[in-house]
């Protein structure tokens, strides 16, 4: 076959493949981007075209049809267009009216309805999809229309033959397309009967070995059937003129004397297809290989066939024609080979050989396949393919040959070797579709692959805020899929706050999926996940849900009941109260129909009246959506025990009785017979005997098990390592469990023998640079197999040719002196004892030791230098140089210092690695500080040194955005405001300008509109007053720099009351109690006490409430209840004023003063523990009297006073002597004195008050507020 899919062939590879090997293997790649099958990836990404289905490549077509299709589908986006080559050239499509193409595909209708003929369409046809990032091409479609030739006419005579010669009728069938199917029939249409002597060649030719006279009874015609057209065309038949030398006898003939009794000369085999004594045949590679052999001869010869230099593949070679035909439906190479067939009858045998050769169209052993890179990417294309002969590499790009393309600047960035194509530093543009063609003479392979360079910002694939519920304790998976090019990297936060999650609890996978290792309540909470690349970045969220688990506390149990009784099962469950549950019941793994006689409520099911049916396994199995639990309990029925008297010995079973009476009979080197009786199975057959065995060298006194036997046998043979004195004990195993392990045997010790084993773990390194420590695992001790165990060790440098060194040692290393500096040695091992020695082992490569390289990287620089990473060029070193295995380039880097001035920063150097042996190598140094001067060199090292430093390389990276702010508090200070204070970002990675608060009312799920605010750089703190004080707020604080907002630290403020957790850290030996400082008056707290080393001990919650305290200052005199009351009050006053007067009008006394007294003392009382009135709390000269609460002016001037005055009156009055008066009408008496008048405001009383109730008033206000009334408004 040619090659396809361009105009020529690509000439000889000009590489040696010794340099291409060396050449990839120095060859270091990132790996090809994966690109998922997501829809809305997929509608966005551009894509070169790929050809998805296509006619074959030998396409044979029914001439009848009215219509030929040849197909051709491609995919990519854009949507690809079409076109088509015939026979090398153009095929013009709209010139041909018969010819038309289906909508958005390639596939070509070829019409006849109105004409034409399918013959003028043959010929070679290839398929062209194209759009703007490529041209994928299809295989050469070979289209041939079905041919059914005639047979041509001819007269035949009969055909003389003698009887007992051989005889062959050709059929010489016409060439068909494809060839028909042969098959021989009489004129009456039954086909002709073969058996050993009459039979059907692969030629379609009809050979007889030998001819009797009933074979002329007949007439022969060879029939061909063409499949395409479905016709059968018969040739002329063949009559036989049989001649016998004596004559021939209808009624003699029988099947075991033919003849019938006649003389017929017998003859040797003799071949008659193929002829000679040897042929060839060639076949290709997993195709149909027939071989045939047809001998004359009489008696008929038998066939039989052979293979020299081996035996016939039994499994794949079938044997059909009556032996004469050997079939291997698909060959291999190994099928290859000389095959003899050998015709023999009692006078003789006759053989043919027939030499097999397997060629080959090309196959594949690595198909290239499509590559997407990221812009500066490297990668590669890979074309292998075998063949017999070996298969010529073509490469093509995008259907023209890559030789002949013109070049382009992408052109440097691709170098081809041989059956590879290396991309270095792919930009975008560089998108094409490669072919590669792998031709031979016996066929060709073609292969689309593009290269698709991409760049797009990160995406989330999964869904968006998923809900995730798992079970505590549990291993948990959260996944977050994401795409991007270059590949994003994903890290995830917790709750928006802290740094990226992994290590420790946590877990981060490079797809995307966190683990977390064990769920606990703590770990709930809301999980973002954050794809970045340089493009942008996505994220997304999961929730976290923990939930207790479900699990069955009270199982069902065992049950032996009497036939007709009530059986019940306990199920108790207990589960995560958010979760609901199921139970259901099965009996003996079947679902449970509770029917009308079951009973089930949510801890047990009943059977009443049980019976024979009802005897099982009962399993309870409680599911919630997350998980469940089950347990189960076997229910035995038992007779009634008037019937059957056994019936308490029906219990349930119960482990094994041990075995007993071990024995241990014939003895052998390493093995011995052992034999038991089996104990009592308690009710369960005994399934298993375990054998453990005890020895008293090494281990004596524990037992280790040796082997495991079926519970039918109690006799074994237990195979023994050599040397050990061994004694056995048996376990015995059925359903509930194992037995106690029987006594041991006696003791049996085997016989010393060489070793069986090879250490272990056999490796050779340098200690240092001038030698080579050999070492391995020594063997175990039931591996020496005798005493004095040592090892031979053998080495020699490889491929040097020399002889083998060797010594042996009892130790498990040896240590090769004076060697050259890391060299490769061939090392084996093998073990030995008195007895002999064991196997060698395989040989191993060892290397002697490195020193340190003697070269050092050069030319080291930085580009690109962005805000944390920045692009490593340097020339390498000679690998020779390493004097080593070489590791990597490391690279030292360190932050010299930070652009941001006063801002002091670690110098700790820090190191990363590139291993690359490319010319031209460089690296991505990543992860650096923003708006900060570092400084780095590098060296090159092997496995225990580095080389001398390169040149020191200083560089400064850009302004980025700041961290976090260091801190975010909010205090409230009342209802109405709050108090923000912040840190500065520890790496404000450039010179703030300022930090952005945003402020959201949280609305039940819902957020408000945002309000922002900005700050000057200098500002760390902020009152803010809330509009709305039982509202919820959302804050988030973020510093800002010229290049943007950096990283948010968000926060909420509470109801009222901050809800945060609070912990206060106990000094250790500190006993209890503790005293809790800041607590806000009349809130509720949960207490937790835990320890600070294992988070997982703590304490049960406790919750408590603070007393109330007076949080403003309220004016008692604006309350409507104190109002009300005063109202009240007054009118009372009121009216005992009116009673007075009226009395006095008539001539009657006066209400007793005391009653007055003591009421405004009642009231004075009743209010005293009230607040004051700061206009009350002092007398004009400042001074009050905390003791009483009266003015210093009033207690001086009073303090002489009687202690009688406190006395009340009671219809008289005492006087200052200390007699008792008759109570008059005189106001001048009750005044005592002058003193007693009327007031402007008629206020008497309160004069007289003050005279005979002094002590009673000095528990008020002031002198001024003597009277009743003024008393009680001054509490006002």
């Amino acid at each position: 076959m040619r090659p396809v899919g361009g105009r020529e062939m690509l000439g000889k590879v000009g590489h040696a493949a010794l340099t291409l090997l060396s050449l990839l293997l120095l060859w270091q790649e990132a790996a090809a981007i994966e690109v998922p099958l997501d829809p809305k990836i997929q509608q966005d990404l551009k894509q070169p075209p790929t050809i998805i289905k296509q006619s074959v490549k030998d396409y044979i077509v029914d001439p009848r049809d009215n219509t030929i299709i040849i197909e051709c589908e491609a995919k990519g986006n854009p949507v690809p267009t079409f076109s088509w080559r015939r026979n090398g050239r153009l095929f013009n499509i709209g010139k041909d009216p018969r010819v038309t193409m289906r909508k958005r595909s390639g596939t070509l209708e070829v019409g006849f309805r109105s004409g034409g003929r399918p013959e003028d369409y043959e010929g070679e046809y290839q398929c062209f999809a194209t759009n703007e990032l490529g041209v994928a091409l299809s295989n050469k479609i070979l289209l041939r229309v079905s041919k059914a030739p005639l047979w041509p006419k001819e007269v035949l005579a009969p055909v003389p033959v003698t009887e007992g010669s051989p005889l062959v009728l050709p059929c010489n069938p016409p060439p068909g397309l494809p060839p028909p199917l042969i098959f021989w029939m009489d004129s009456n249409m039954t086909p002709i009967h073969q058996d050993r002597r009459v039979s059907m060649g692969l030629n379609g030719d009809l050979y007889f070995s030998n001819v009797l006279v009933q074979d002329g009874q007949n007439d022969y015609s060879c029939n061909a059937r063409f499949n395409f057209t479905y016709t059968i065309q018969q040739k002329n038949p063949f009559n036989l003129k049989v001649q016998t030398r004596e004559p021939y006898n209808d009624t003699s003939y029988n099947a075991s004397d033919p003849f019938g009794g006649r003389k017929v000369a017998e003859t040797p085999p003799s071949f008659l297809s193929p002829e000679g004594s040897g042929s060839s045949k060639m076949v290709l590679r997993d195709e149909r290989l027939l071989l045939e052999c047809i001998a004359a001869g009489l008696p008929t010869p038998s066939i039989k066939w052979f293979k020299r230099g081996g035996d016939l593949p039994a499994l794949k070679v079938k044997f059909e024609n009556f032996n004469k035909t050997l079939k291997i439906l698909s060959v291999s190479e190994e099928d290859a080979g000389e095959y003899v067939c050998m015709a023999d009858n009692r006078l003789g045998s006759i053989r043919h050989s027939i030499d097999v050769q397997v060629k080959a169209a090309p196959y594949w052993l690595d198909k290239p396949t499509n590559l997407v890179l990221a812009p500066e990417e490297n990668g590669r294309l890979v074309c292998r393919a075998n063949g017999n002969p070996k298969p010529n590499i073509q490469w093509l790009m995008n259907g023209e040959p890559i030789n002949k393309i013109t070049e382009t600047p992408t052109s440097a960035n691709r170098e081809v070797l041989g059956d590879t194509i290396l991309f270095r530093g792919v930009q975008i543009g560089s998108s094409a579709v490669y072919q590669c063609n792998a031709s031979n003479q016996h066929g060709y392979l073609l292969a689309n692959a593009f290269v698709s360079v991409l760049d797009m910002a990160p995406r989330m694939l999964g869904p968006k805020n998923q809900l995730i519920k798992v079970v505590m304790n549990n291993r948990t998976f959260l996944n977050c899929p994401f795409f991007g090019s270059p590949l994003p990297e994903l890290r995830w936060f917790k709750n928006g706050q802290g740094s990226g999650l992994d290590g420790g609890q946590y877990r981060a996978y490079i797809n995307g999926t966190l683990e977390i290792k064990r769920a606990r309540k703590e770990d709930e909470g809301i999980y973002t996940c954050v794809a970045n690349n340089m493009l942008g970045n996505a994220e997304n969220q999961v929730q976290l849900e923990v939930k207790e688990p479900t699990r069955i506390i009270q199982a069902p149990t065992h049950q032996s009941v009497l036939r007709g009784s009530k059986a019940s099962f306990h199920c108790k469950v207990v589960s995560d109260p958010s979760l609901p549950t199921k139970v259901t019941w099965t009996k003996d793994g079947e679902r449970l129909d509770l029917g009308w006689r079951l009973k089930k409520n949510e801890e047990s099911l009943t059977i009443p009246s049980v019976s024979e049916n009802d005897e099982g396994i009962y399993t309870c199995t409680v599911k919630s959506e997350i998980d469940q639990d089950s347990a189960s309990a076997r229910l035995t029925v038992l007779e009634d025990a008037f019937l059957n008297p056994s019936i308490f010995s029906a219990l349930p079973p119960d482990h094994p009785d041990p075995p007993i009476d071990l024995d241990l009979s014939d003895p052998s080197a390493r093995s011995v017979r052992l034999t038991w009786i089996p104990g009592n199975d308690r009710r369960s057959p005994v399934t298993d005997f375990l054998v453990q065995f005890e020895e008293n060298r090494w281990e004596p006194g524990r037992w280790q098990n040796l082997s495991s036997f079926p519970g039918d046998l109690n006799s074994v043979i237990l195979q023994l390592a050599p040397n050990v004195n061994y004694q056995f004990r048996v376990i015995a195993i059925n359903s509930v469990g194992r037995s106690q392990p029987s006594q041991p045997s006696p003791r049996y010790k085997t016989t010393a023998a060489p070793p069986d084993s090879i250490p272990r773990d056999l490796r050779g390194w340098g200690s240092n640079k001038d030698n080579m420590e050999i070492t391995w695992e020594p063997l175990r001790d039931l591996e020496k197999n005798g005493p004095n165990l040592q090892y031979n060790v053998w080495w020699r440098r490889k491929d040097s040719g020399d002889d083998w060194t060797n010594v042996t040692t009892s130790e498990t290393k040896y240590v090769v002196r004076n060697t050259e500096t890391y060299v490769p040695y061939e090392i084996k091992i093998q073990a030995r004892n008195e007895l002999g020695s064991g196997p060698e082992s395989n040989i191993v490569i060892g290397y002697s030791g490195e020193d340190k390289p003697t070269d050092s990287p050069t030319e080291l620089r930085v580009s690109k230098v962005g805000s944390t990473r920045a692009n490593i060029h340097w020339k390498p070193v000679d690998l020779s140089s390493v004097q080593g295995e070489f590791k990597e380039y490391r690279l030292y880097y360190w932050r010299e210092s930070s652009l941001v001035p006063g801002l002091v920063v670690s110098k700790e150097k820090k190191t990363t690695g590139f291993y690359t042996t490319v010319p031209e190598p460089s690296g991505i140094l990543k992860d650096l500080v923003p708006y900060s001067k570092y400084k780095m060199f590098m060296v090159v090292a092997n496995s225990r040194f580095e080389s001398l430093p390169s040149n020191n390389v200083e560089f400064t990276t850009a302004e980025g955005v700041p961290d976090a702010p260091r801190f975010f508090r909010i205090n409230r200070r009342s209802l109405d405001t709050l108090y923000l204070e912040w840190g500065k970002p520890l790496e404000p990675n450039g010179i703030l300008i300022g930090y952005q608060l945003v402020c959201q009312r949280v609305n039940g799920s819902r957020l408000d509109q945002q309000e922002i605010k900005t700050f000057r750089p200098n500002v760390t703190d902020f009152i803010l007053r809330l509009p709305d004080r039982s509202a919820r707020y959302k804050f988030n604080l973020s510093a800002l720099t010229q290049v943007g907002t950096g990283e948010v630290y968000a926060e909420e403020s509470p109801h009222f009351t901050n809800e945060g957790n609070k912990t206060v850290t106990v000094e250790e030996g500190k006993q209890p109690p503790v005293n809790l400082k800041a607590l806000i008056a009349g809130e509720k707290y949960h207490l937790k006490v835990y320890s600070q080393e294992l988070n997982s001990i703590s304490s049960k919650s406790v919750t408590f409430k603070t007393k109330a305290a007076h949080i403003d200052q309220v004016d008692i005199a604006t309350q409507g209840w104190f109002i009300g009351l005063m109202c009240a009050i007054a009118l009372i006053i009121l009216i005992l004023l009116i009673v007075c007067f009226i009395k006095r009008s008539r001539g009657g006394k006066y209400p007793s003063p005391g009653f007055l007294t003591g009421f405004t003392k009642y009231l004075v009382r009743d209010k005293k523990d009230l607040p004051l009135d700061p206009v009350d709390q002092k007398d004009q000269d400042g001074s009050f009297d905390y003791q009483n609460g009266s003015s210093v002016r009033d207690r001086n001037e009073n303090e002489n006073s009687s202690d009688e005055d406190n006395k009340p009156l009671q219809g008289s009055q005492t006087s200052l002597d200390g007699n008792v008066k008759e109570s008059d009408d005189s106001l001048v008496d009750y005044g005592e004195g002058g003193d007693g008048q009327f007031n402007e405001d008629g206020s008497f009383i309160g004069q007289y008050t003050v005279k005979k109730d002094k002590d009673e008033t000095e528990g008020n206000e002031s002198s001024e507020a003597t009277s009743p009334v003024n008393a009680i408004y001054s509490l006002a």
